[in-house]
């Protein structure tokens, strides 16, 4: 069973979902020239190299892979110096965002993480799973928190088990999100009840972030950098 941490509901548009967090799909006859698809590629190659990595887009096993192997490799390039993810992710699959998880926790860099626009489902379980002291957020960001979404069919039995593994997950992630929070594990389980929305204030309130990047030439630099702000809570 592929578990989601469901989609938000809003208005629906008609686009092409990439098949790559990084590099956008077009159908055929559409989309940009080559050479603006090379630039676009050229810039993500170049955040890269300064230890910046995207989380956008739905969670799913290509964006973890692409993710698990940037992690993998910059820790290799230098293990001391800190790793900064963007996210801007409406959640998607368990399993895949809690394959990025396990190596921001394996690899030895610390990994700042920076909520941008919305981070929601396992958008906002990966940005408060931040090293703590460096998770942030621009101003105007929306964070969400929530049980995990997902349905079981088949016979009584098939049911039963994947009714329980969604119960493992469950009481998995809401266990990490109370030691990322610093919130009881019954406020948890009340909150995630239902769609719990925050601002990036409240969120930092909560305990899923540190700070709120308020000075925008700070949140284009890597966050070691914001994390020198006099003001953990805004920089």
């Amino acid at each position: 069973m592929r578990m989601n941490f469901g989609h938000l509901r809003g208005v629906h548009v008609r686009v092409f979902v990439p098949s790559s967090p990084y590099f956008p799909a077009y159908a055929q006859g559409q989309g940009p020239p080559p050479m603006v698809q090379e630039r676009f590629q050229s810039v993500i190659s170049q955040l890269f190299q300064y230890r910046i990595i995207r989380c956008g887009g739905a969670v799913d096993d290509d964006m973890a892979n692409i993710i698990v192997a940037q992690l993998l490799y910059l820790d290799a390039v230098d293990p001391n110096k800190d790793i900064v993810m963007y996210v801007n992710s409406p959640g998607g699959s368990v399993t895949a965002g809690m394959a990025i998880f396990d190596t921001m926790r394996h690899i030895r860099p610390d990994v700042s993480t920076v909520c941008v626009g919305l981070a929601a489902s396992m958008g906002a379980f990966l940005l408060s799973a931040g090293t703590k002291g460096k998770r942030y957020s621009l101003p105007n960001s929306r964070i969400m928190i929530h049980q995990p979404l997902g349905g079981a069919q088949g016979g009584q039995t098939d049911i039963d088990i994947q009714a329980n593994e969604m119960l493992h997950h469950k009481a998995n992630l809401n266990g990490y999100l109370s030691y990322h929070t610093g919130q009881s594990l019954e406020k948890i389980n009340q909150d995630t009840d239902r769609d719990f929305f925050m601002s990036a204030k409240e969120a930092k309130e909560y305990g899923l972030i540190d700070g709120v990047i308020m000075n925008p030439l700070k949140a284009l630099q890597p966050l070691a950098a914001a994390a020198e702000g006099k003001d953990q809570g805004s920089v």
